[in-house]
């Protein structure tokens, strides 16, 4: 009894897996978040993170220890000497070590700009992250699209296949009286076998879209998931390019980049602190180990640099205009483009409007064939070119419709929206 339960709750989750609905949306969506890419973005983050911290220990105190030992060839001696005083040459083997502390007053702003100049840097690299994902959509509407056309045209070849083993039974009812020839029966199958062979290709040309887009999404669907066809799409254009966004993160890199360069060359002022042991220790008469300390204010100041300061920032202005040509040649690529896509749309349009006419007129020569058939006037190879001939128009009305969708699903990431 339990193994009949659980069978049954596996037969209803495999049913209930095979009606699962999925819209574009969604699959956008799943790329965004399962995407190797997407995982970057917190990666960066923390970067970003870690690197304002290591910037940060800058302003704390610096201790070092320096120890050392020397022999020298000659040392400092007094060239005179005084009655009643003897003054003990200085040792030629020497012995100090130290322990320094250094703490930054002010340094012109440097550790804010380059703080700066590290999160910009960290927001365009996590843009481009961005760019890259987005740049996916175009595969996903490939995918689903060529997964919706592939689904539209199984079912019309369904229901030709239906509609042939229908007359294939009433064919072979009259060559059992001998109305017609059996010729007309082996018509009708090689055309069976045919939709058979093409039902086939269809079958493994969506596993492989199938595959694609679990590779792109990370996520595993089952083969009979239903799509749903998009009903509205936004035509005017609201959104934004995240590649102008990208445009706009580098320019700023470049302004905090300037920033950095007319910090680097202000002065920097130190507060230092030494204490030491050593022979000899700060005076240099005395023979003997003793412990000494030294502390004052350090100033560091670049006073002439050749205008290399100049010449940077001649570069990186240089770099600002670089990154505006290409935003610039990014939107009159994208005007083009989507100029492109809105003739597009229209032609479809039109085709669709000529294609319902098509089918309808094939739907009355085929039924007009179907009598014909019937009383003997053409034969079931007249009657099965005009089956086709509807099904192929039937086939053509389906692509278009497909086809329009693709169009503004394109048009839509196209413009950002």
């Amino acid at each position: 009894m339990k193994k009949l339960i659980f069978s049954i709750i596996i037969l209803f989750g495999q049913d209930f897996r095979a009606q699962e609905q999925l819209t574009l949306e969604k699959c956008y969506a799943l790329v965004e978040k399962n995407y190797p890419l997407a995982k970057q973005n917190n990666l960066l983050q923390n970067q970003s993170e870690l690197e304002a911290i290591v910037l940060a220990k800058d302003k704390l105190p610096k201790i070092s220890f320096h120890a050392q030992a020397s022999y020298q060839s000659d040392v400092t001696q007094v060239p005179f000497s005084m009655p009643n005083v003897t003054i003990e040459p200085l040792n030629k083997d020497q012995y100090r070590a130290t322990l320094d502390i250094n703490q930054l007053i002010y340094n012109g702003g440097t550790i804010k700009a380059q703080t700066q100049l590290k999160a910009t840097q960290i927001k365009s690299q996590q843009q481009v992250a961005i760019v890259n994902i987005y740049q996916l959509k175009s595969q996903v509407n490939q995918y689903y699209f060529g997964l919706l056309l592939s689904q539209e045209r199984q079912e019309l070849l369904q229901a030709k296949k239906v509609l042939l083993e229908e007359k294939s039974k009433e064919i072979q009812t009259a060559v059992k009286f001998g109305a017609v020839l059996p010729a007309s029966e082996q018509v009708i199958e090689a055309e069976i076998i045919n939709i058979n062979q093409q039902l086939s290709d269809i079958t493994l040309e969506q596993m492989k879209l199938w595959k694609n887009l679990e590779l792109l999404s990370g996520q595993v669907f089952h083969p009979t998931t239903i799509l749903s066809q998009p009903t509205h799409f936004e035509t005017e254009r609201s959104g934004i390019r995240p590649e102008l966004v990208l445009y706009d993160l580098q320019n700023q890199q470049v302004e905090a980049a300037q920033k950095v360069i007319e910090t680097t060359h202000a002065p920097k002022l130190n507060a230092f602190l030494q204490g030491g042991y050593g022979n000899p220790a700060l005076n240099m008469l005395n023979n003997s180990f003793e412990t000494f300390y030294m502390t004052g204010l350090r100033l560091n100041w670049t006073l002439f640099e050749w205008n290399k300061t100049k010449k940077e920032k001649e570069v990186l202005e240089l770099s600002k205009q670089i990154i505006l040509t290409e935003k610039e040649t990014f939107e009159v690529n994208q005007n083009r483009q989507l100029n492109e896509y809105n003739f597009e749309i229209e032609k479809i349009n039109a085709q669709l409007k000529s294609d319902l006419e098509i089918i309808q007129l094939r739907e009355k020569i085929v039924r007009s064939a179907e009598a014909q058939m019937k009383n003997g006037v053409i034969t079931s190879s007249d009657y099965l070119n005009e089956v086709t001939h509807l099904f192929e128009s039937k086939i053509n009305e389906k692509t278009h419709h497909i086809q329009l969708l693709l169009a503004k699903a394109n048009y839509q990431i196209i413009s950002g929206i």
